[in-house]
């Protein structure tokens, strides 16, 4: 087996595993925007299609994608490193594989020191998710995956500020766009999580990646992205970003029809 060549961990269970079928899914849920402009970041959701494809959906159709992407991620399953790239290769989807862009991989990694580290990535779902929307919008996109947790605010600075390093230092005049994969609050009701993830969201918003991570961490929101929600605000700001739109903002009852246990979700574009 090809190490570099990362297999799908969730085909068939949070998308279709069905290429046509998800071509046609994602056709649907990227109904053509009113407004689709250049972007220095995208916040989105990444739970099953059913529950938060449509919320992402309307998070991708308003940005214009690039031929790079750098999407961060929580890390769900604990394994690996804190602060894991994959910086060679692709990722297996069905109809086709996205590949990684190596060479502002490697400037990321070393510019927000990151490690290589196929672990945490190999059951993770948040990055995986993400990349048909992205190959959808962009066929000839290519990503730079990171894996987050575990860090002190600090620590989300260092990263985020290392990663506007290495797109300032970048050669190539097209800035790749900044993906922060996350949902919100989990497993209470509508109403508590709508409470609850306003106060994050008017963190976001605001582009003040400090609230963010000091609310969530003091409300305990159940945001399990916030990690690079932060990380990916500090590099917005870093890079100049003036404007953070809340396009979308949903809960998974909407879905299931049970509300008393929702999953939050929304979709946000900073530019």
């Amino acid at each position: 087996m090809n190490t570099e060549i990362r297999e799908p961990a969730v085909a068939g269970r949070f998308y279709s595993a069905d290429a046509r079928r998800l071509e046609q899914d994602l056709a649907h849920l990227l109904e053509p925007a009113a407004v689709e402009s250049a972007a220095v970041a995208l916040v989105a959701p990444h739970a099953g299609y059913m529950y938060s494809g449509a919320i992402a959906g309307a998070g991708y159709a308003r940005v214009l994608v690039p031929s790079r992407a750098i999407v961060l991620c929580p890390n769900h399953t604990g394994l690996g490193v804190e602060r894991s790239i994959w910086s060679r290769g692709a990722w297996r989807l069905p109809g086709g594989d996205v590949a990684v862009a190596e060479e502002l991989a490697a400037s990321v990694r070393e510019a927000a020191r990151l490690e290589d580290d196929a672990l945490a990535h190999l059951r993770e779902h948040a990055i995986e998710v993400q990349l048909p929307f992205l190959r959808a919008r962009r066929r000839d996109v290519r990503v730079v995956p990171i894996c987050l947790s575990r860090l002190s605010y600090a620590g989300c600075v260092a990263v985020g500020e290392g990663l506007a390093r290495a797109l300032e230092a970048d050669p190539v005049a097209e800035r790749p766009l900044l993906v922060a994969s996350t949902d919100l609050s989990h497993y209470i009701s509508a109403e508590r999580a709508s409470e609850l993830d306003r106060l994050a969201l008017e963190r976001v918003t605001a582009l003040d990646p400090r609230g963010l991570y000091e609310v969530v961490t003091r409300h305990d929101i159940s945001m399990c992205g916030y990690i690079p929600t932060t990380v990916t605000l500090v590099a917005a700001c870093a890079l100049g970003a003036t404007r953070a739109t809340l396009v979308r903002y949903g809960n998974s009852g909407e879905a299931s029809g049970d509300f008393d246990r929702v999953v939050g979700y929304a979709s946000v574009v900073v530019s």
